[in-house]
């Protein structure tokens, strides 16, 4: 059994998963907001009370908004700030006296869905995570590729492709630069978009039940949204040539976007043949907590991996 721990900032959420990818157990508890040593309780509170419940006795897996820096072993690029600098990895160890892994939580999202998800079977996963913000997870033969430094798959941090003179130099982003991508595929950019448009702010789902009404603002919202989020996903399509892509976050769940994508996308792809499927997430809000379970897998010998 396998032990995943989905780390957010308004809730933590523990699961156990059997290797065949049964789920037998969840818990949840609400996150110590700016506590950190209050969550690393609260992990080990809820790792302790599920493994007593169930047996687990193998190693944990941790997603968490952001990632460990592979030069110093700290939390890092996290907007989770009161983990940013610290080891968490080493902290939670400490207080279970179980192994702990940790990846990034998009990451988490493109292991379960590369594992047994919408892409399984796919040697190569890009998993897009279109919510508040952007990242992605890159999987590769069932592993996490997280690259040299833990920022593999941040392509919500690249400038939008292709822009014409009206988008240059773009949109201000929160991390300093102009015209990132999250300042337009985002669930956020899509709202800001619609209020730049309208004058009205309105949420997302809104938005959709509006354009497919018929509203012409909302359609119009919806055009642009989708042609920046094809040149951003082509780039990918570039320089990973995925077999799959599979989308997370609240924009996943705009139907219109997986029938538009293909031939928006297929200008920009230098292959001509270009059909590589882009899919709806299988697992949705239980991913992150099963890509973490997913985060050792049989070869690491679970049990023997769990210090007691």
């Amino acid at each position: 059994m396998r032990i995943g721990v989905d780390f957010g900032g308004t809730k933590i959420e523990v699961a156990v998963i059997e290797s065949d990818g049964r789920e037998i157990a969840r818990q949840r508890a609400p996150t110590p907001h700016g506590d950190y040593e209050g969550c690393v309780r609260a992990v080990a509170g809820l790792v302790r009370a599920i493994a007593a419940k169930t047996g687990a006795s193998g190693p944990v897996g941790m997603g968490i908004p952001g990632a460990i820096s592979a030069k110093t072993g700290l939390v890092m690029t996290s907007n989770a700030t009161w983990l940013v600098g610290k080891a968490l990895d080493r902290d939670v160890e400490a207080a279970l006296g179980r192994k702990v892994r940790i990846e990034n939580d998009a990451n988490c999202f493109a292991l379960a869905e590369a594992v047994d998800g919408a892409a399984k079977g796919a040697r190569c996963v890009f998993g897009a995570i279109l919510g508040t913000g952007v990242g992605a997870g890159i999987v590769l033969d069932h592993k996490v590729f997280s690259g040299q430094t833990g920022i593999a798959g941040e392509w919500g941090h690249n400038p939008l492709p292709w822009a014409d003179p009206s988008e240059y130099p773009g949109h201000p982003c929160y991390c300093g630069r102009m015209g990132c991508m999250e300042r337009y595929v985002s669930g956020t950019a899509f709202t800001a978009e619609y209020a730049s448009r309208t004058g009205y702010t309105i949420k997302g789902d809104a938005i959709v039940a509006a354009m497919r009404a018929g509203d012409a603002e909302a359609q119009a919202t919806y055009q642009h949204y989708v042609r920046c989020l094809a040149r951003g996903l082509a780039v990918i399509a570039n320089v990973l040539d995925p077999n799959a892509f599979v989308l997370g976050g609240g924009m996943s769940n705009v139907d219109e976007v997986y029938r538009d994508l293909p031939d928006l996308m297929r200008p920009h792809v230098l292959a001509n043949e270009f059909g590589t499927p882009i899919l709806k997430p299988l697992h949705g809000d239980s991913a992150g907590v099963r890509g973490a379970a997913w985060l050792w897998d049989d070869s690491d010998d679970l049990d023997a991996q769990a210090s007691t």
